[in-house]
């Protein structure tokens, strides 16, 4: 089961999800996308929240007003960051998280610490009953499909533009070598580079018996 929140803070909303267990939180670092951001209290068993960016866009393109509703709902989904006044979460692009064979599940850790980033939560429940009026829970979501879905797309959409990109310098060679002929044309076509077969005095430069 995966659980989505919307936060409409900007416009357009975006979604936040998490797993509503450990098992299901290692589904979601298996088949996470490379526009997803990692949320989780540091230091504090919590859920693993997700923030799906649009393509292209990194961490630095996320406001801070989502910042800080990602913030609260990873504080309210800690058993024991949700009793504290202050916690600090801490973020990064799904593709930083690192899982070996030996960690347990739902355990992560990174493949560079400078790619962390780290914001101070304080409690605020209006946020989270806000995000809360907003839950949907999808029962049994084929995550797998989704990827494989999305990277499907990303593949079709790169040969589109590589397709696209070898139509455009055809033309643009074509164009090229249509110009070249007519300068060339032209070049010929001036009167000083053209000869006549009349001598200088207007007969004809051949003799005849």
């Amino acid at each position: 089961m995966v659980v989505y929140f919307k936060s409409d803070v900007e416009n357009p909303p975006v979604t936040l999800f998490m797993g509503n267990d450990k098992y299901e939180n290692e589904d979601l670092i298996k088949w996470g996308w490379p526009e997803d951001v990692w949320f989780h209290v540091d230091q504090l068993s919590s859920a693993h929240v997700y923030l799906r960016l649009a393509p292209g866009q990194t961490v630095q393109d996320i406001s801070p007003a989502v910042l800080e509703d990602a913030g609260q709902l990873v504080k309210a989904n800690s058993i024991s960051g949700c009793k504290m006044n202050e916690v600090d979460v801490v973020y990064t692009m799904w593709s930083n998280l690192r899982k070996t064979p030996e960690m347990d599940v739902g355990q992560v850790g990174f493949h560079s610490d400078k790619e962390v980033r780290k914001l101070r939560i304080s409690k605020n429940s209006v946020i989270v009953k806000r995000l809360e009026k907003t839950r949907e829970v999808d029962p049994q979501p084929d995550l797998r499909n989704q990827r494989e879905e999305r990277d499907r797309n990303e593949r079709e959409g790169k040969k589109k533009q590589q397709r696209e990109e070898m139509t455009k310098r055809k033309e643009e060679e074509r164009r090229r070598k249509e110009e070249a002929e007519m300068k060339s044309y032209s070049t010929l076509m001036k009167s000083e580079n053209m000869k006549s077969n009349q001598g200088g005095d207007g007969s004809d430069s051949d003799d005849f018996m």
